[in-house]
Order: C-alpha cells, then structure tokens, then sequence
C-alpha cells in the first residue's frame, strides 16, 4: 500500500517532534539530575552518583519519549466518516 505525500509528511513531522520533545526532555532530567554535580564542589561519591543518575536517567527517558510518542501517533485509525464506529458502516 503506498501512502500520500500527505501521510510522509506527517510520518517525517511526528518522528521530528518525538525525537526533539525527547532530546530537551533528556537535557532537563541529565540538568536537574547531574547539575549540581557540575555546579557545586561535593565529595567524589556525590559527584559520582550524580553524574551516573543523569547518565542513566537521560538515555532511557528518551527512549520512553520516542516510543509514546509514537506509539499515540499510529493509535487506531479513524473512521473514515464522521458518526460512523465501524469502516464497513
């Protein structure tokens, strides 16, 4: 089955946005997790847990982004009439 230009257009707008809501997602979480790793003068330990937490945390989060995002966007395929529940209705 070949899609519309229409239907790429919107496959290439949807993974662009999963990708860039996930990429600033993962920033915010590394910041909050490892800044103040980064910030502050705290104990090796501290400074180690910090950074591992944002390393870990960043990575998977924007995999769990990309995937939800995407996911909703091939949800159930609407009808194609309006009122209608069933495609053969």
């Amino acid at each position: 089955m070949r899609r519309t230009q229409a239907e790429r257009d919107a496959i290439t707008v949807e993974t662009g946005y999963a990708l860039c809501s996930a990429a600033f997602a993962a920033a915010v979480v590394f910041g909050a997790a490892a800044g103040p790793a980064l910030l502050f003068t705290l104990p090796d330990a501290v400074e180690g847990l910090l950074l591992g937490t944002g390393v870990v945390l960043a990575p998977v989060l924007f995999l769990v982004r990309v995937i939800s995002v995407l996911m909703r966007f091939r949800a159930p395929d609407q009808p194609d009439r309006p009122g209608r529940s069933r495609p053969d209705a």
